[in-house]
């Protein structure tokens, strides 16, 4: 079950106004930069990515820096995030076919940017979105959740979800709220208790609408 599309602008324009800085929380200055620090979030937090980029990013800022260089030495470099040795020969791939097929640029096409090492739907996503400024929604496990609570997206599938979003949230505000669930689900929208008696848009959500059915 879901809400109208009429309901789902709704939901967003209150979130816009509960987050009026709802932005990315990695921190970048190039597509280049983006795409290594998302693939380092994997399965670790921003502001430990951020970190590490801040120091990472210095010593190597271009794929030139980075595709001849031993696995081994790389992974001391990034081995606060977690998962390191995956993440250090991914990006290191990465960095080669940059390199060898696209002259040291990041492609800014979905397609491409999946066929590149350690690089999923969600990652290209929040590249094609944050870097290139195209309209696309990224769904992280804070966006599943959220907008399947909501009632924005009814499905257990991620690629559903997404579809389902992109169908009942106008295109131009597809990378806004992105960022907007994230938000949500970080503040309010939480795993567990999520905080629904303070919720903003707890008069449209069909997960509070079914708890109080319940009282």
């Amino acid at each position: 079950m879901r809400i109208t599309k009429d309901n789902a602008l709704r939901v967003i324009i209150i979130l816009e106004k509960t987050y009026p800085d709802a932005k990315p929380s990695l921190h970048f200055k190039n597509a280049f930069e983006l795409l290594i620090a998302t693939i380092l979030s994997a399965q670790c937090t921003d502001k430990r990515v951020n970190m590490v980029t801040e120091r990472l990013f210095k010593k190597y800022n271009s794929p030139y820096d980075l595709e001849n260089i031993v696995p081994s030495e790389f992974e001391k470099e990034i081995k606060d995030c977690g998962l390191y040795r995956n993440k250090s020969k991914n990006i290191i791939k990465t960095c080669k076919i940059l390199c060898e097929k696209y002259d040291g640029n990041v492609p800014d096409e979905l397609e491409k940017l999946m066929e590149l090492p350690g690089v999923g739907r969600k990652t290209a996503n929040v590249v094609i979105s944050n870097a290139f400024k195209k309209d696309a929604i990224a769904i992280d496990t804070h966006v599943f959740r959220v907008s399947n609570r909501i009632g924005l997206a009814d499905s257990k599938d991620v690629l559903k979800t997404e579809e389902q979003l992109m169908e009942i949230i106008p295109k131009n505000l597809w990378s806004k709220s992105h960022h907007l669930l994230i938000y949500h689900g970080r503040n309010i929208c939480i795993a567990r208790k999520p905080k629904c008696d303070i919720c903003p848009v707890n008069h449209l959500c069909l997960f509070n609408k079914k708890l109080m059915k319940n009282l």
